[in-house]
């Protein structure tokens, strides 16, 4: 049985203007992960999220469920894949540009760059939340992922 990933990445513009605790600093659907990565490979599912981790890579976030403070978008796009969605998680890109691109696998042979880097079909998501990352700041934007 096959794997597949859904998600969304969010960005929260207000508080780069008003703080991250104004009440008007709220996260707002930015765009569907399918429109930038309709690939699944599990190396990439394994290193980023943990998910179908038979590689033993160290994942850089699991199971965190979905931000308490998740926009109604995601929420909505989440709600549609209940109760078969699994490993819902997210990360910042403060976060993702923090991580440990050269660290691999158990076996040594796959690197996360090699893997989910940029030049592989994470590229476009990645390209999206540096951007948003330059305009909001890295923390305000995050990936939220589910999977089914």
């Amino acid at each position: 049985m096959s794997t597949d990933v859904s998600g969304m990445i969010e960005c929260r513009p207000g508080a780069r203007i008003w703080g991250p605790d104004d009440e008007d600093s709220v996260w707002q659907a930015g765009i569907d992960l399918f429109l930038l990565n309709n690939a699944n490979a599990y190396d990439a599912l394994a290193c980023l999220f943990g998910v179908r981790n038979t590689f033993g890579f160290r994942p850089l976030t699991e199971d965190r469920g979905i931000p308490v403070d998740a926009s109604d978008g995601l929420l909505t796009d989440h709600a549609a894949y209940a109760p078969d969605a699994h490993g819902t998680t997210w990360i910042t890109w403060a976060e993702l540009a923090s991580a440990d691109w050269q660290e691999t696998d158990h076996s040594g042979a796959r690197s996360r760059q090699s893997v989910a880097g940029d030049e592989t079909h994470w590229g476009p998501v990645w390209t999206v939340m540096r951007t948003l990352g330059e305009l909001h700041g890295p923390e305000n934007v995050r990936l939220v992922v589910w999977f089914h």
